[in-house]
């Protein structure tokens, strides 16, 4: 009876020491789910800048008149997008306006 009562507090002993390590790596886990997120969250912010740059960039040489065929095309796409886009918008508060 005393080697079972021996097995079971031995059993206790590692069964708590798994809870601990549980909870360390649940904590770790959040953690990097923040830090996941947070990467995310930064990448995206890269990304917008860069389009933003990339923008500013073909402006400039469409001002320089220093644009080839490919490069006025594609800014004839962007602004055709964006011109899309308004139009889209413009039907929307219309129709809320006019219900």
């Amino acid at each position: 009876m005393a080697d079972l009562n021996v097995h079971i507090k031995q059993l206790n002993i590692k069964l708590q020491l798994l809870l601990k390590k549980y909870a360390l790596l649940s904590q770790e886990n959040e953690q990097q789910k923040k830090t996941i997120i947070s990467l995310q969250e930064s990448e995206k912010n890269k990304k917008e800048q860069l389009d933003a740059l990339q923008q500013q960039h073909l402006i400039l040489k469409a001002s320089l008149d220093k644009m080839d065929e490919k490069e006025k095309k594609e800014l004839e796409q962007k602004i055709n997008g964006y011109v899309r886009n308004i139009d889209k918008c413009i039907s929307l508060l219309s129709h809320k306006q006019n219900p």
